[in-house]
């Protein structure tokens, strides 16, 4: 290991949506490890429900929308911009600091998002929170998922919707060459977002039993409290972001 390829010989794999891949696999090359992407999760653009198509539609008289992921953003934004000029009294938040970017370069010059954090707790704690009494909230996300945002905001006065604009999918990632590498000795971390992600990971390339020597990296510990990752031999929750995984992955290389 040399100061300037800190994850040399490290093998790891990576399970985001293969486009998403791109930017993380070349900090980690970069840094000297070795990168296998295995898709275990698809994002797919879906027609609007006919309840989120009335939620859309009242969006003008909104106060606020909220987007619970880059993946809302991106697909969230597009469909509400295909419907029409985003409202300018409308303001917007993002769930944590990747959600913000991906607003910012839509052209939103002014995103709520917390200044540390990346969960629904996170945003809820950001003072244009404090007092959503008889406000219209709409929030933008993939079908299903966590309810926290909207019945706090709901405990809170506020009127919640959603726009569902995409749902997650479990792709047909062929195994094979992720298992050749693992009897080999060439895969040391699989790196996840979700629980979801570590769910479809095993059921792709399981059995469970296979990945008790390899670490999982993922980004929040309730992902690490969840029973899937018993299945591998540590969880290491890095935070978000390349260089929080980098800072991760380091420190792992480190432990005999």
């Amino acid at each position: 290991m040399t100061a300037g390829r800190p994850l040399a010989g490290l093998g790891v794999v990576l399970t985001r949506p293969r486009a998403q891949c791109e930017a993380i696999a070349a900090a980690l090359e970069a840094a000297g490890a070795r990168v296998i992407v295995f898709p275990a999760l698809d994002i797919v653009p879906i027609a609007l429900p006919n309840e989120s198509r009335a939620a859309l539609a009242s969006l003008p008289s909104a106060s606020l929308a909220i987007f619970v992921s880059a993946n809302a953003a991106e697909h969230g934004v597009a469909i509400a911009r295909a419907a029409g000029p985003w409202p300018e009294a409308v303001a917007v938040a993002g769930v944590g600091a990747a959600t913000a970017a991906a607003l910012r370069e839509a052209g939103f010059a002014r995103v709520i998002a917390p200044a540390t954090g990346f969960d629904s707790e996170s945003l809820l704690a950001c003072p244009e929170f404090n007092d959503v009494r008889g406000k219209r909230i709409l929030v933008f996300r993939g079908v299903g998922g966590r309810e926290h945002l909207r019945t706090t905001l709901e405990a809170r006065g506020a009127a919640v919707a959603y726009v569902e604009c995409y749902r997650r999918e479990r792709p047909a990632s062929d195994p094979a060459g992720l298992l050749a590498a693992l009897e080999g000795g060439e895969v040391d971390a699989v790196h996840a977002m979700s629980a979801e992600t570590v769910d479809n990971f095993l059921a792709l390339a399981g059995p469970a039993a296979r990945w008790s020597r390899v670490a999982l990296v993922v980004p929040h510990p309730a992902i690490a409290r969840q029973p899937a990752a018993a299945a591998f031999g540590r969880a290491v929750v890095s935070g978000q972001g390349i260089p929080n995984l980098v800072d991760a992955l380091t420190q792992l290389r480190k432990v005999p």
